[in-house]
């Protein structure tokens, strides 16, 4: 074991959702830590731009990768490739998905397939491919990304809710499985973080302030604070932690 258990000097991570927001920061502190990140959108000007970021700040140009995660035959394909030019990752980190805030009895059927598809679908689509390989080297670790929303509830976010507690169950699951093949799968739960997706909430006074009053910590998360979370379990530290749901909450899950 390494002396500096949190170093990921000489892994390779691969973060979906990363040209933007939360992944964009954890690709950020990945890379800080020393490892070799593949970053993934849909984008293409997006992913130049987050490139062109991580470049001018740790002077390593990271590559990316292109793919539909809600698409099995899409992402099965293009991680096949990236796999085959980039090498097996060491770590994954299923963080892309999607929002639609819309009232429960407003909901169509298919924005509800939408959100489901990208945020607890994708898990499936592409750790699968990932955790073959990993499980033939013997090694890998895999980080899905919940959500507050894993254990409560909230109106108008139903789908999103429903697909972030089917993201810390599978979790469970694949521990189960995986863990023998030394893969270690966890899953951060975020609570309400400033970032793109939040930006209505963030601008609306009444939740705003709700928000801070019914936060321990009295303040909305920072992208970097999830940063810290994600390298300990990307790295030896965590070699026997396994199938966990994590929150990085400022503690709301802890209170009524």
């Amino acid at each position: 074991m390494t002396s500096n258990l949190f170093d990921l000097s000489g892994r390779l991570a691969l973060i979906t959702g990363s040209s933007r927001g939360l992944g964009l920061a954890l690709a950020d502190g990945l890379m800080g830590a020393g490892a070799t990140v593949l970053i993934h959108g849909r984008d293409a000007d997006r992913l130049t731009a987050a490139q062109d970021e991580l470049a001018a700040k740790h002077g390593v140009r990271p590559q990316s990768v292109s793919f539909n995660v809600a698409q099995a035959d899409d992402a099965a394909a293009k991680l096949s490739a990236a796999m085959e030019s980039h090498g097996v990752p060491d770590i994954l980190i299923n963080n892309a998905g999607v929002q639609n805030r819309t009232h429960f009895n407003d909901l169509a059927p298919e924005d509800w397939e939408r959100v489901v598809a990208t945020n607890l679908n994708s898990v499936f689509y592409v750790s699968q491919p990932v955790t073959r390989r990993m499980a033939e080297r013997g090694s890998g670790k895999v980080i899905n990304i919940g959500s507050l929303m894993s254990l409560l509830g909230r109106e108008t976010i139903s789908a999103y809710t429903a697909a972030k507690g089917g993201v810390a169950q599978a979790t469970k699951a694949m521990a189960a499985e995986l863990t023998r093949f030394n893969i270690q799968v966890n899953t951060i739960s975020p609570g309400y973080f400033q970032t793109e997706m939040t930006t209505e909430l963030v601008s609306d006074a009444a939740f705003n302030k709700w928000i801070e009053q019914r936060t321990p910590a009295e303040r909305w998360g920072q992208p970097e604070e999830l940063v810290g979370c994600a390298i300990f379990l990307a790295s030896a530290a965590s070699s026997f932690v396994s199938g966990q749901n994590i929150f990085v909450d400022g503690g709301l899950a802890a209170v009524v």
